[in-house]
């Protein structure tokens, strides 16, 4: 029975890639709030399969299976792979160039996925995080011009390669309480957002922004604090 809920623990894990194929088949369809509310469930999904991996002991029950890659394959589909299909076909780039800008963040988080030290030993991303799937909605939400979604595109597929340390909301012990508490309010206004998507209230977009703004300067703040340590 243990090993059984491991391994149902694991196949939890893997519904994302699941979520991931409907999402491209709805982005190919034009249908991008959908895909968006499914990427959604996939948030959730990753969210909540580490603490049951924990639980359930799923390393020392199931030792042959590697869970973090399982992880990583799901995480780089429904938050670069996605995401980046959005950016090409949802008229969010300028059309020349679409197809090379859209592909910026996929070759970019393929080397970032792939750094031993993505996630450091103090519990921190290593270069910015793929958080494509966020971009994508506020770039959808708030209708901004194809320049500036270029330049923010291209600007973040750099960073992966710049070694700051970005907070793992779940992990970080620095004003953990404090992000988990601002996360969750922040991921209230978000899917009101999706809700109200094509068109949501500007209100809540624009109040939804404080979260952001909050993780990325405590982000440079934090890892202008605690260096690199290497494992």
């Amino acid at each position: 029975m243990p090993v059984l809920l491991a391994w149902l623990v694991h196949f939890y894990t893997a519904v994302g890639v699941l979520l991931g194929f409907f999402s491209v088949l709805l982005v190919e369809r034009g249908e991008y709030r959908s895909a968006l509310w499914l990427n959604a469930l996939a948030v959730a999904i990753d969210a909540s399969d580490g603490t049951l991996a924990r639980a359930a002991r799923v390393k020392e029950r199931i030792p042959r299976f590697d869970g973090a890659r399982l992880e990583d394959i799901v995480d780089y589909l429904n938050y670069v792979l996605v995401p980046s299909l959005i950016l090409f076909h949802a008229g969010l780039l300028p059309p020349n160039g679409a197809w090379w800008i859209a592909a910026a963040p996929m070759l970019a988080s393929a080397y970032g996925f792939c750094q031993k030290d993505a996630k450091t030993s103090d519990n921190y991303f290593l270069g910015f995080p793929s958080y494509w799937n966020i971009l994508v909605l506020y770039l959808l939400a708030l209708r901004t011009p194809a320049w500036f979604n270029t330049a923010i595109v291209l600007f973040l597929a750099a960073m992966v390669f710049v070694p700051i340390k970005y907070i793992y909301p779940s992990r970080t012990a620095a004003f953990q309480r404090v992000t988990v508490a601002l996360g969750i309010v922040w991921g209230a206004l978000v899917l009101l957002m999706l809700y109200y998507l094509p068109d949501p209230p500007p209100a809540i977009v624009y109040a939804s922004l404080f979260f952001p703004l909050y993780y990325a300067l405590l982000s440079f703040f934090l890892s202008a604090r605690t260096p690199l340590r290497p494992r």
